[in-house]
């Protein structure tokens, strides 16, 4: 079980049929909006979208917001493949033990390549997708060309790994204004960092669905910060050439965490779009 970690809310949890067990936050009711964050060390669901999911819970909806699995306070297990098909898995699992049939999916980066791949294997199951910066609309070595990619690898290839090393790649590689990045979002990380091993990054494989995204037939909102570090901006044109029911927004003065670095227009853009499309 993963140790507690200062200020990073514990909920409940669920062993899916695969035998992992996965930590979730599940609060409000009304319609249900599935909340997915992205990779990177220490990330959970909390860290990611605490500045997002009570908005919408005081906005009469229900969030789910799951770790995912190698994540969070979720199992970090080291005998299995951290493929994008996993990741799907498990949250296919945790919805139908949650006797969910229906819900919107809001995913940034790894979140979002998942929520696109959820959304390609389940059509029938998702609403809406609200994506940022999603991952899986490029080859995957594409990304490692990036900036940030190279801060991450400056940073964790560098000697020992320390808070300060963390925080680095968080400031450099993820944000645009670094004001945003507290002392609390350092510890939440870090204290989950300690826990995770490096099969969740070393194994990992996202694949290349640009070519699919025309089969997405329910409406998506998608953010992209015109200052991302992680991902190529050529997803800008992919998605709004290939995904049909499109809404982008570019937003001047971001990075890669568009949800938190301007968290009130995303919330109540978001919140009007789950409302009104």
């Amino acid at each position: 079980m993963a140790l507690q970690i200062a200020g990073l809310p514990e909920g409940q949890y669920a062993t899916l049929a695969n035998g992992q067990r996965i930590h979730y936050l599940d609060q409000g009711a009304g319609p249900i909006v599935v909340f997915l964050h992205g990779s990177g060390s220490g990330a959970s669901g909390h860290s990611n979208f605490k500045y997002n999911y009570p908005y919408l819970v005081d906005q009469g909806f229900r969030v789910i917001v799951p770790d995912l699995v190698g994540y969070g306070y979720s199992d970090k297990p080291d005998d299995v493949q951290y493929h994008l098909d996993f990741f799907v898995e498990c949250i296919q699992q945790l919805l139908a033990q949650l006797d969910v049939e229906r819900c919107v999916l809001i995913g940034n980066s790894l979140g979002g390549a998942i929520a696109i791949k959820y959304t390609l294997d389940n059509p029938a199951c998702v609403d809406k997708l609200v994506l940022m910066a999603p991952g899986g609309i490029e080859e995957q070595a594409d990304y490692f060309h990036m900036p940030g990619m190279q801060v991450m690898k400056e940073v964790f290839t560098s000697g020992p790994m320390a808070p300060e090393r963390l925080e680095d790649f968080i400031r450099r590689g993820l944000v645009y204004d670094d004001s945003v990045v507290d002392q609390q979002l350092i510890n939440e990380r870090w204290g989950i960092f300690q826990q995770q091993n490096s099969q969740v990054i070393t194994s990992m494989v996202v694949p290349n669905m640009a070519s699919r995204l025309q089969e997405i037939e329910c409406p998506v909102l998608a953010f992209w910060g015109v200052n991302e570090q992680m991902m190529p901006e050529t997803g800008i044109q992919t998605l709004a050439k290939n995904c049909r029911h499109i809404r982008l927004t570019l937003v001047s003065e971001c990075g890669h965490w568009v949800m938190v670095e301007h968290r009130d227009m995303f919330n109540r853009n978001t919140a009007d779009f789950l409302r009104n499309n």
